[in-house]
């Protein structure tokens, strides 16, 4: 366990790990809802997927929105000033941080919400595990949808790259 602890990157950490800890706990204590995991190897592994669902939801949801309301730099620009500057990327992944717990304050209001409404509404827990899986699969097909993009943006870059040199 030390050893993959170890293998994690702040990124990880703080875009995954960090949310979806946080987001179990904090459903534990203002709804009826319990995830914590007895298991410390299992855990791990369930509040860093909790995270990266989370994450996601920041990436597909929220950025579009924030983008409308602050200017985000062009992507090939994002790249060559990496390159130059090593600490953009420490940027970076605080700005995607605080996308991420954006995207956690929404998430929690919304289970508190569902809560609230289950409670009422009992068939709302039947529904629940076939309404995760589907927003599941959406989520990383649109994540998948975009990652490809972000590929093809970085291998368009180094072909432009490589006729000008």
């Amino acid at each position: 366990m030390k050893e993959i602890i170890e293998k994690i990157s702040s990124y990880n950490l703080f875009n995954y790990l960090f949310p979806g800890v946080l987001y179990v706990i904090i459903l534990n204590k203002i709804t009826s809802y319990n995830l914590i995991q007895d298991n410390l190897f299992m855990g791990a592994f369930f509040y860093y997927f909790i995270g990266l669902v989370v994450s996601r939801i920041g990436s597909l949801l929220i950025e579009p929105i924030l983008k409308k309301i602050v200017e985000f730099s062009n992507y090939s620009d994002f790249i060559m000033a990496s390159k130059k500057d090593e600490k953009i990327e420490l940027l970076s992944e605080t700005n995607n941080m605080y996308r991420t717990l954006i995207a956690l304050f929404i998430i929690i209001l919304i289970s508190k919400i569902f809560n609230l409404l289950s409670k009422q509404y009992n068939y709302l827990n039947i529904l629940l595990p076939y309404l995760l899986f589907i927003v599941l699969i959406i989520i990383f097909i649109f994540s998948f949808k975009k990652q490809t993009r972000y590929i093809v943006k970085r291998v368009n870059h180094q072909k432009q790259k490589n006729k000008i040199v």
